[in-house]
């Protein structure tokens, strides 16, 4: 099976698994500075891949400032805000109905920004993930005490989706060309010169260094920040970015799965029933002949 064909799943896989990362994380720093720390290693070890494997970086001055720009969007300002927000009480319920959000954000915005057509169907596709997501996690929203939830944190939490949303796109309109893994060490630089900052502005720069720290932040750089980002950005430069941002709606029912297994949490019929929404929602997104 070819890698195009596997790394759907692969990345769906590898990206759910940042919720559980997210919750053991926050047991040994702050979240703003665990990211910090993550990017840096994830620069660091992507500069030595790229050395080893005798990548060709970008030659002209504008492609490494793209590079570095949408790190900005799909590193910094996107997991800063995300993290934060789920560090100031918006539950998971919550974030992943407003993850939802992302697929339908950068299907409407690729549609203006870069002229990408959808079918009806792959339109039709997407609105069905977003209702199976929706009916997925409503269990867990309904569960939780609104007033107990800060507007402003939950408003941070959508803006973090619209900045990974422009971050796909910025993504498809200026790195059609170069090493992903050159592309990715770059970004993981611009990931760090945005979120140190407001790691310094916001946080106390808390870190306990233990075995569990040091655990939590090797797959996090290497399963994610490595593995699901180089799939993200192959599926990207080999497809629309609708297509590949569709996946994202199988994310929060599969984290919730490994919540189940791993935290004990409970899955609900209404879950599983969203679940199977989603998956046939992104399937009718993805399947071959439903272009525009």
């Amino acid at each position: 099976m070819s890698l195009t064909r596997l790394a759907p799943i692969i990345f769906v896989f590898l990206w759910s698994t940042g919720w559980g990362v997210a919750k053991f994380a926050a047991q040994y720093a702050d979240p703003l500075t665990f990211l910090v720390v993550r990017y840096a290693v994830a620069a660091v070890l992507f500069f030595l891949l790229c050395r080893a494997s005798g990548v060709i970086w970008p030659r002209s001055r504008r492609a490494i400032v793209h590079a570095v720009i949408s790190g900005f969007f799909l590193h910094g300002f996107y997991l800063g805000a995300l993290w934060w927000a789920i560090g100031q009480g918006v539950p998971a319920g919550i974030s992943g109905i407003i993850a939802g959000l992302q697929p339908l954000m950068t299907g409407i915005a690729a549609a203006f920004l870069i002229n990408e057509r959808l079918s009806l169907l792959q339109k039709a596709g997407l609105a069905l993930g977003f209702v199976g997501i929706s009916i997925a996690v409503l269990p867990k929203v309904f569960a939780v005490d609104a007033s107990a939830i800060p507007a402003f944190a939950v408003a941070v939490n959508v803006v973090g989706m619209a900045f990974v949303s422009y971050g796909t796109i910025y993504q498809k309109q200026h790195l059609k060309d170069g090493d992903i893994r050159a592309v990715a060490t770059l970004q993981y630089l611009g990931a760090v010169i945005v979120t140190l900052p407001m790691a310094w502005l916001l946080e106390d720069m808390h870190m306990e260094w233990s075995l569990g720290m040091l655990a939590t932040l090797a797959w996090s750089v290497l399963g994610i920040s490595m593995g699901a980002i180089l799939l993200l950005l192959h599926l990207i430069r080999r497809g629309d970015v609708s297509k590949a941002a569709s996946l994202i709606y199988l994310v929060p029912p599969l984290a919730a799965l490994e919540a189940a297994i791993v935290f004990g949490e409970s899955l609900t019929m209404l879950m599983m029933i969203g679940t199977v929404i989603a998956v046939v929602g992104v399937y009718l997104t993805n399947r071959k002949g439903a272009g525009g």
